[in-house]
């Protein structure tokens, strides 16, 4: 049976039931006695098993089924829901989410291994302790003398089998003296692939690599070699002090109890699994089928199903249009045609719409998680997940919200101590917000935090030799904020793992820039800060002023434009080389587009009195002068190609109406 065909929505559905997930589990850490919570969060694994299992993805079938069992008795009462346990369980949904995103690439698994984590919640079962289930797995070559296979091992030995291969166990033993145990096992792991492939170590390579382990490690090997060459082979490493063999001549299948489940579980609901290497066309098959989707309201396929029944209309009623129609008639027939466009394109915007939850959901999470690492008590406020933007959007704003909040909790926020010092409470609150203003959305990331000290900023720039000393003196608090977003810049006195690398603030505004958004800032000394991001409610189609350029047209996106005036030539002034010009009692700087765009046969210069578009980007403001204006007109946004992307100051291209093509204006890159 293909199973091609069904990829789509088991990765669709699976990352759904994942951020359930995500969600139950954090509800679990606060409320450890909801029964509520456990059965949705047994639920979820319940159908992830049955998913993947009707998939043949066996490391989640396995790992998912030892959940359940987990799960099960904490619901019986039999296990109480520990911290640990809840790390335990959110290490699961983190290997689950790395498969389903493999998945999605590839059409397997990964190479990563989930056999650690079953032994925990196999250790979690039969009530050992903490300490005693993480440290389960590096003994566990030594408890049992040989590894045990699990039934993606036994696959590949299956083949290997197949095809004439030997497979050996091979348990290593170092001498008890040996000073540099990692360096021998490398030793020894070098020796064996000139003979063949190291399917499987225990503990893992990872951890012989760092020394986290005694004496003795296992392996297990495929080689066309015999036994004897092998054996010669590894005895001869110096500080090798045994080396046992076992060969495998079968797959294996064990059988035990439940309550002696361990990494190697095989399947007891009744379902048989395969998991098999892939031929390059199933891949490639796999991967042309998972694209993006949106998942849309019926009610909105239904208003487009009508308006798309009256388009039909309209087309037969143009087309039985004879010499006898009117213009009147024509004319009637025409605007019932622009009506219904506009509604269809309307109904089609809205299908294109997903709730910014599902952006914001995988935040509580990452809010938990480096808490606990920076030793900080915060609170997570999350408010509009309802706001809809378009679904490019929605892909693009994650991760410069992830640097935000990052930055909120390790710069904003200060230490338990500092906080009870300055007579804030305990917790420190995040919050996030998303509302729609106009034709905008708008997110904020705010902190209750120690906020911007503009001091350091400016002494920290200085020592960066971004700005000079004078020019630190003379900076405002506003033009001070900005040098965060500067490449390079950090306050962070040491790198760690959440912050100090340089790299963050000004990756967020590249890329909110590139979605044709603004990132502004509010601070406030002692109290806290705030990130506000403005995005356009969609990057598809958009409302744009026409204008003309010598004998080009282009397209300035309506949302940027602050007004349209006109100056004589000879108010315009020059200072510092940038021309400016009195506008509302306030400077605004001139830019002459026909000298950026290097356009020729403008005419603009040689005017006494010039029309100026005046856009802004934040609180900036900026006059471009062009030749004249067109009007208003809603275009549909096409890229460059990749041979054009790097274009400076355009954004795009538009086709209009007669077939020519219109360069979109990126004013952002302009002021």
């Amino acid at each position: 049976m293909d199973m091609n065909q069904y990829l789509e929505i088991f990765i669709e559905e699976s990352q759904e039931h994942l951020q359930s997930l995500n969600q139950s589990l954090l509800g679990l850490e606060t409320n450890p006695k909801d029964m509520q919570i456990l059965n949705e969060i047994f639920r979820v694994a319940h159908t992830i098993k049955g998913m993947a299992g009707t998939m043949g993805y066996t490391k989640m079938t396995n790992l998912t089924h030892q959940m359940e069992n987990v799960l099960d008795d904490i619901r019986n009462g039999k296990i109480d829901v520990s911290t640990f346990i809840v790390d335990v369980l959110f290490e699961c949904l983190d290997f689950l989410e790395n498969a389903v995103n493999h998945i999605a690439s590839n059409g397997t698994e990964g190479n990563a291994s989930a056999d650690d984590i079953i032994v925990k919640l196999n250790n979690i079962l039969v009530g050992k302790n903490a300490e005693a289930a993480v440290t389960a797995v590096a003994s566990e070559a030594v408890d049992q003398g040989f590894m045990k296979f699990n039934q993606y091992d036994n696959s590949i030995v299956a083949k290997a089998l197949e095809q004439g291969f030997n497979v050996f166990k091979v348990q290593v033993l170092l001498d008890s003296g040996c000073m540099l145990k990692a360096a021998r096992a490398f030793i020894v792991f070098q020796t064996v692939e000139r003979y063949g492939e190291i399917i499987k170590a225990i503990p893992k390579v990872e951890d012989i690599e760092d020394e986290k382990f005694e004496n003795e490690f296992s392996i297990a090997i495929i080689t066309s070699e015999n036994e004897a060459v092998l054996r010669k082979e590894l005895e001869s490493i110096s500080e090798v002090n045994k080396v046992i063999f076992e060969k495998i001549n079968e797959v294996e299948v064990e059988l035990m109890d439940s309550a002696q489940v361990n990494a190697s579980e095989i399947l007891t609901d009744g379902s048989t699994q395969n998991e098999e290497k892939e031929s390059g066309e199933d891949l490639h098959s796999k991967k042309s089928k998972t694209g993006k989707t949106v998942r849309v309201d019926i009610d909105r396929l239904d208003n487009l199903m009508n308006l798309v029944s009256e388009l039909i209309i309209i087309k037969t009623r143009l087309e039985g249009a004879g010499a006898d129609t009117t213009d009147e008639d024509m004319g009637e027939a025409v605007e019932y045609l622009e009506r219904i466009t506009t509604s269809l394109h309307d109904a089609v915007m809205k299908v294109r719409m997903v709730p910014i939850e599902r952006v914001f959901n995988r935040f509580p999470r990452m809010v938990r998680d480096l808490s606990k690492e920076l030793g900080k008590d915060i609170t997570l406020s999350l408010s509009g997940e309802e706001t809809e933007l378009d679904r490019t959007v929605i892909d693009e704003i994650g991760d410069p919200l992830i640097h935000l909040i990052r930055n909120s909790i390790d710069h904003g926020i200060e230490d338990k101590e500092e906080r009870t010092k300055k007579g804030k409470p305990v917790t420190g609150n995040l919050y996030l917000r998303a509302y729609q203003d106009g034709n905008s959305v708008v997110i904020e990331v705010e902190d209750d935090g120690n906020g911007i000290d503009i001091g350091r900023v400016r002494k920290k720039a200085i020592e960066k030799g971004i700005i000079s000393q004078s020019e630190a003196d003379t900076m405002d608090e506003k033009a001070s904020v900005e040098l965060l977003f500067k490449p390079g810049f950090s306050t962070a006195e040491k790198i760690s793992d959440i912050s100090g690398r340089g790299v963050g603030l000004d990756v967020v505004k590249t890329k909110i820039e590139s979605l044709n958004g603004v990132v502004e800032v509010e601070t406030y000394s002692g109290k806290g800060s705030k990130f506000i991001i403005r995005l356009p409610l969609t990057l598809a189609i958009i409302q744009a002023l026409m204008v003309t350029i010598g004998s080009e047209k282009y397209a300035i996106p309506l949302n940027v434009i602050r007004d349209i005036t006109t100056i004589n030539a000879d108010s315009i002034r020059n200072i510092h080389g940038q021309e400016v010009v009195l506008n509302r009692e306030s400077v605004l700087p001139i830019i002459r587009l026909n000298k950026v765009l290097d356009v020729d046969g403008s005419t603009a210069d040689a005017e006494e009195e010039m029309t100026i578009v005046v856009v802004k980007k934040g609180e900036k403001h900026a006059g471009f002068i062009v030749d004249s204006l067109i009007g208003q007109q809603e275009i549909v946004i096409k890229t460059l190609g990749k041979y054009l992307s790097g274009i400076r100051f355009i954004a795009g291209a538009t086709i209009l109406g007669d077939g020519q093509v219109a360069l979109i204006i990126d004013t952002n890159s302009l002021i």
